[in-house]
Formats: structure tokens, C-alpha cells, sequence
């Protein structure tokens, strides 16, 4: 998972804890037992083609058991990991002690989100899962009921996203990888329903793709128009300096691959990294905004090479070399996504 602690900062990082990663993994370990490879093998190629594609459904991705635990087995660790990295990301710069007082999760599916919210913040919290897939909403029940917490604490509902009722106040409001099912319409009247339903804070997660970024900036700029403010990634509410079409924002959450993982996706490393893009806006006043490294930093003989994204509003390269002394082990030891606030002098 992304670091999310400042350089130098003496505070503990805000990172998931590593217990409901664990109980999730295991609540995945059985669930293509019994069913035929060859069916599991159709239903996970059919699923990449469709969240591969670029036309938005009118009927849930996910049909029947089979398609659930296919995506379950094959979707959800990842989804986890970035949500749970974004998630991170807002605790990081919400103030001290602050924790939802409920979560509503709109197209949760198998319900990743409430397990990532889980790990970040272990306090449980009234929690609804909306999805209109009625076998993913029964599958998410499923894994739930592995965690006392979870079983307890979250309603899972059908609805139809997009055309609902109006949706009720929550301190919290996660969308994840939702937007690309959705026509532009009720991409709009999603992120809408979210701002008016959220009392503290919306996060938004996309897939690290160009035209995932492209909807993480329209659902930005849809959620500052509601009067709310960014507190993460960005390190401002202004309009992001990058050019379209020229460069995305994105980072990249470190997945284990379980056996069954590796056996699903067809591939042998032990690990994988999901990209992702997201945006995380607030009712409240967000601590203070460092920079955030947005590329992979560069590690060269006596030197690192930073990408930021500044509060000034401005992309900016830094070069930290050996005679900033602390400040460069802090540098060779930073990630892509960790906020920055180390500046060299001299």
C-alpha cells in the first residue's frame, strides 16, 4: 500500500491495518470451490472485457453467483488496496481523531470499500452497500459475516444507480470503480447525490487509466461546484495543472496475490501493483497540504528525482542530492503518492 505519513513527519502513518486484508483474503479462499475452471476461466475473461471496454452497461456486469465469485476472487484484493490507500490518504489530512460516524457506499458490489473503510478506521459504523447486481449484493453479505464488525454494522441494497431516491445523510460517501458503468448523465447525478448526501467527506475511485483520471476530474469539479473542499490527493482545490491528453494522475497500491489470485488471473508473481486514480473532498477543513510526489521517484548515484504536484498549483520537478543530508534518505526511501514536504536548500 502507498506510505501516506509525511517525511520527517513524527506522526504514524495513517496506513490501513493489515487484519481485515487478512480476513477478507481468507473469507476469498472458498469461493470457487465447486465451480467448473472452465466456467470460472468464461466468466473472469468475460469480466475484463467489460470493465476493459469504453461503453457504458444498462444492466448489471455482474449476472449470476458464478460472475460474483469470479469477480470477487479476481477484483476484489485490488480494489481493497486502492481504496484502501485512498482512504488513507483522507485520514492523513482529516483532523486529529476523526473517524465517520457512517458510510454509505454507492455501487459497492461484493462491498471492497467496506472493508478498505474497515481497515483504515477499525471503530465499526452504520454502513450501506447500494448495488443493483442482487447476486453481488448476497455475495458481499457472504464475505462480511467473516468479520463480527461487518456482519453487524452494514445493510446491503439493491438500487438502481444513477436514478435512486434521494439518498440519506452520512459522514461518509465512497463511489469506487462505479463512474465507467455509468452514462455522463448519471455519472453526474451520482457524484451529485453524493455531495448532498455526504456531511464530512465524498471519495471518489477510478481505475489509474487516462479515462479514469478523466472521470476523477470531472467528479473533482463537480464536488468543489457543491462547495466542498479537496483534501486529498491534491494539495489545493484549484484546477489540476496537468494537461489532458498529455499526462493522467495516478498511483499504484501494492496487491499480494493469494494461491487462488494466481490461479484466477493466470499469473505466477506473488504480487501485483493496481493503479488507480481518486480524489477524496471534504466538509471540513483538511490539515494543511504538502506536496504529493506524482510520479515514481527517481533514484540515481547521489541523487533522487522527485515529480510534485504542489500547493502553488504547478508541477515541479525536485532533485534531492547526498549534501541535503536527511532530506535525501527521506527522498530514497519515498514513494509514488507520499505527500512531501521536505524542501532542499542550498
Amino acid at each position: 500500500m502507498l506510505r501516506v505519513n509525511a517525511p520527517n513527519d513524527p506522526s504514524p502513518p495513517a496506513a490501513a491495518s493489515a487484519e481485515p486484508a487478512e480476513t477478507l483474503r481468507g473469507a476469498l479462499a472458498g469461493l470457487l470451490d465447486g465451480l467448473p475452471p472452465t466456467q470460472a476461466a468464461r466468466a473472469v475473461d468475460r469480466l475484463i472485457a467489460n470493465y476493459r471496454g469504453t461503453t457504458p452497461t444498462d444492466a448489471p456486469i455482474l449476472r449470476d453467483r458464478s460472475d460474483v465469485a469470479a469477480y470477487a476472487a479476481y477484483r476484489m484484493p485490488a480494489t481493497f488496496e486502492a481504496v484502501a490507500a485512498a482512504l488513507a490518504g483522507l485520514a492523513a489530512a482529516a483532523p486529529d481523531g476523526w473517524t465517520p460516524d457512517g458510510h454509505l457506499d454507492i455501487g459497492g458490489g461484493t462491498g471492497a470499500a467496506v472493508w478498505a473503510a474497515r481497515a483504515v478506521w477499525p471503530r465499526p459504523r452504520p454502513t450501506t452497500v447500494l448495488d443493483w447486481s442482487q447476486p453481488a449484493l448476497e455475495l458481499g453479505r457472504e464475505l462480511a459475516a467473516a468479520d463480527g464488525a461487518l456482519r453487524d454494522s452494514v445493510r446491503w441494497e439493491r438500487a438502481r444507480i444513477g436514478t435512486g431516491p434521494a439518498l440519506g445523510a452520512t459522514g461518509l460517501v465512497t463511489i469506487s470503480y462505479v463512474l465507467k458503468e455509468l452514462t455522463e448523465a448519471d455519472r453526474a447525478a451520482v457524484v451529485d447525490a453524493a455531495a448532498e448526501a455526504a456531511t464530512e467527506t465524498v471519495v471518489v475511485i477510478e481505475p489509474g487509466t487516462p479515462d479514469g483520471y478523466a472521470r476523477v476530474i470531472e467528479a473533482r469539479d463537480r464536488l468543489i461546484a457543491a462547495g466542498l473542499r479537496i483534501a486529498a490527493p491534491c494539495p489545493h482545490s484549484a484546477a489540476c495543472p496537468i494537461v489532458p491528453g498529455e499526462d493522467w494522475c495516478h498511483f499504484a497500491a501494492r496487491v499480494s496475490r493469494s494461491s487462488l489470485h494466481r490461479k484466477v488471473k493466470g499469473g505466477s508473481l506473488a504480487y501485483e501493483d493496481e493503479k488507480f486514480s481518486y480524489v477524496a473532498a471534504t466538509r471540513f477543513r483538511p490539515a494543511p497540504a504538502p506536496s504529493r510526489i506524482v510520479r515514481r521517484p527517481q533514484i540515481r548515484k547521489g541523487q533522487v528525482l522527485l515529480d510534485l504536484c504542489g500547493p502553488e498549483v504547478a508541477l515541479t520537478r525536485t532533485t534531492v542530492t547526498k549534501k541535503h543530508g536527511s532530506a535525501y534518505r527521506e527522498a530514497r526511501d519515498a514513494g509514488w503518492g507520499d505527500p512531501w514536504r521536505l524542501l532542499p536548500r542550498g
